[in-house]
């Protein structure tokens, strides 16, 4: 199996995932709470999802860089050490801040607002 059409059939089963709850909605005609929900649904998992992938990506390259900074100057190791745990810790903090978002946004009691 070539690398691309793993990649493919992953991205189709979690997209498959991500409508799962959807799926599940009552038959009938939607109204437009269950709409408003349904929209709600797909926004609050783009919403992690962005903000978890941004988050993997950017923290990879600062502890790629320390460790390229260390290795090119060890006595600086200390102060390099001391900004990559800060800054990992702000970007982990984004993306707790995007989760709890998505919670807002999956929490709202819709029809109490109109």
């Amino acid at each position: 199996m070539s690398k691309t059409s793993k990649t493919f059939g992953l991205t189709l089963f979690f997209a498959a995932l991500a409508w799962m709850p959807l799926l599940a909605q009552e038959g009938g005609a939607p109204d437009a709470k269950s709409k408003l929900y349904m929209v709600s649904l797909i926004v609050a998992g783009g919403i992690i999802t962005l903000a978890a992938a941004a988050g993997a990506f950017c923290q990879a390259k600062a502890i790629s860089s320390a460790c390229e900074g260390i290795s090119r100057n060890p006595a600086g190791a200390p102060t390099i050490r001391f900004l990559l745990l800060l800054g990992l810790i702000l970007i982990e903090t984004l993306v707790i801040y995007a989760l709890l978002v998505a919670f807002i946004i999956l929490m709202v009691k819709w029809g109490n607002y109109a």
